[in-house]
Parts: structure tokens; C-alpha cells; sequence
């Protein structure tokens, strides 16, 4: 299991996205707006209950804990030496980052975007069969074989704890919980 004082706790914001319909991949923007409970304005899947296609039909007044997906731009590299080429927006995230491991972070981990936003980490994004529909065989390569870390690498959920706007270029600034250190749960 990683140590906090393993994981980077300064990045950027490498790109952000949105888009009003459940589509896989999501349009890169300008700037988001980030709604305190609710999500990313103007999102598919902001809302205080959740708006996952799969688990609204099921629980629809569950909590929303995936009111925003964040994800590595790392993780492009990594899929490009494996043949497949992706980019911001592509795998559904709303923000892409540079320089955090974020599927290391532990649950309830705070990151501080720009000047005010805040998320706080829920959960790992587990891939669905959306990911190989996008690109076949790409589910695969974003599994993980390694014994330790997170069993998949596809990026983060969150909730919105303090709104505001987020840009490509702003900073990104990790707060770890103070209580013991949890990996984040599937999601």
C-alpha cells in the first residue's frame, strides 16, 4: 500500500469537459463550473442522487458520489505505447490532471482545483464494457496485473465540496485526510 509521503500533492489541470448527454466521451471546454453537491453545471451526470444510466434505473435516490470524474493525462502516455490513442475527454472524465497519481490517493482525499473549487475523492472509476465499445481491447490495458495499487487505471470520482471555476492550466493541490490511509473503493 503507498504512503502519503509517496504521492505527488501538486499538479495541473491539463484539460476539462462536460456534456448535457450520456454520451462515452465528453467535449473539451474552456473552463467548467463546478456546482457545490450538485456536479459539474451543465454535466450528465451532476445531481445530488445518482446519475450513473445503470444504478438510476435500480436505486435512483441513492447519493450521487460520482458528481465529477477526474482522470490522469498520464494514463494517455501509457495507452498510446499500447496502440491506443486517447485524449482529454475521450474515457468520459470531466477533468484531466498532470502530476498527481490520483487512483493512489486514498479515500477522502480533498483536491483543491484553481482558486476555490474543491473535490473530494469517492471512489475509483471501475471501466464498464463502454471502454471497449470506445476502443477495443482498451478495457484490458486499463486493468491492472500488479499485486499492490489500484486494480484499475482509469481514473477517480468525486463530490463537489466548494464550487468554482476550473480551467485548463490551473493549479491542482492534493489535502489528504488526516484519519489512517484507505485506498480508494471501486466504483
Amino acid at each position: 500500500m503507498p504512503q502519503a509521503h509517496d504521492l505527488s500533492l501538486e499538479g495541473r489541470v491539463v484539460a476539462v469537459a462536460a456534456d448535457r448527454r450520456h454520451h462515452f466521451s465528453k467535449p473539451t471546454r474552456d473552463s467548467i463550473i463546478l456546482v457545490e453537491g450538485h456536479g459539474v453545471e451543465g454535466d450528465a451526470h451532476a445531481g445530488p442522487f445518482v446519475q450513473h444510466r445503470y444504478l438510476a434505473r435500480r436505486r435512483p435516490r441513492l447519493p450521487n458520489l460520482r458528481q465529477v470524474h477526474l482522470i490522469p493525462a498520464e494514463l494517455f502516455a501509457s495507452l498510446s505505447e499500447a496502440g491506443f490513442e486517447v485524449a482529454a475527454g475521450d474515457m468520459g472524465e470531466n477533468i484531466t490532471t498532470t502530476g498527481l497519481d490520483l487512483e493512489r490517493m486514498p479515500l477522502g482525499t480533498f483536491i483543491e482545483l484553481g482558486p476555490s473549487a474543491i473535490v473530494e475523492l469517492t471512489g475509483l472509476r471501475t471501466p464498464c464494457v463502454l471502454i471497449d465499445r470506445f476502443r477495443a481491447g482498451l478495457k484490458r490495458q486499463v486493468l491492472s496485473s500488479a499485486e499492490t495499487g489500484p486494480p484499475f487505471k482509469s481514473g477517480v470520482l468525486g463530490v463537489v465540496r466548494a464550487g468554482g471555476q476550473v480551467a485548463a492550466g490551473d493549479s491542482a493541490r492534493v489535502r489528504l485526510p488526516s484519519s489512517s490511509f484507505r485506498p480508494l473503493p471501486a466504483m
